[in-house]
């Protein structure tokens, strides 16, 4: 997609990382942070919870670089997928402490109480409405991922269409193009977006990381 960096800075990151480079870890944030706290922030509703998988993912980057495989995606992809997972074993562990604890007396550890107060406000729901919760969370956050990430003349014709309210012959002359392309990128879009409620792996922690840091 448009945002990820090329191949090349991939391999170089993964590399530097591995040779315990902290400026390396500085650079990976600076270029990542914002994607993965939008992406736990989505999942779980909540600041201080966001913050903390922001933390926990970084941390996990920066101690275990060889996890990452440049064949299986971008770099870009598999801190998303870890942000994802780790916002997900977050929720459902509020969710746990919010059932255990109705009424909020257990303490809470670092980052955890925002997300088990949020839990604990839907205390009583089923484990079948817990999960439905995570689907539409994941939902969310994936098209959110699929939206900034795909290519700049995709999102802007989605953004005037759907945002802004433009038909396509609208959308074509604020974008100079004929009303033909412009159909065709709100075609693609769509199709990328559609790829939100596309299965997604068993939404566990990065190993290691089933416990507070």
């Amino acid at each position: 997609m448009a945002n990820d960096a090329p191949p090349r800075w991939d391999r170089r990151m993964q590399q530097r990382l591995a040779h315990g480079e902290a400026a390396a870890l500085g650079e990976l944030y600076d270029r990542f942070a914002s994607l993965v706290h939008n992406l736990a922030h989505r999942v779980l509703e909540d600041e201080e919870a966001a913050d903390r998988v922001t933390r926990e993912v970084f941390g996990y980057a920066w101690e275990n670089p060889d996890a990452y495989d440049p064949k299986q995606g971008s770099l870009r992809s598999w801190i998303a997928t870890l942000a994802h997972r780790q916002a997900v074993h977050r929720l459902r562990e509020a969710e746990a402490r919010a059932a255990a604890d109705p009424a909020g007396d257990g303490a809470a550890g670092d980052g955890a109480a925002g997300a088990a107060g949020a839990a604990g406000a839907r205390a009583g729901r089923t484990p079948e409405d817990i999960e439905e919760r995570i689907r539409e969370a994941s939902v969310a956050a994936r098209a959110d991922y699929i939206v900034t990430s795909m290519p700049a003349p995709l999102r802007a014709a989605l953004e005037l269409a759907y945002f802004d309210r433009r038909d396509y012959r609208q959308t074509a002359a604020e974008l100079g193009v004929t009303e033909d392309e412009a159909r065709r990128r709100l075609r693609l879009g769509l199709q990328l977006l559609s790829t939100a409620r596309a299965p997604l792996p068993e939404a566990g922690p990065p190993p290691g990381y089933g416990r507070a840091l």
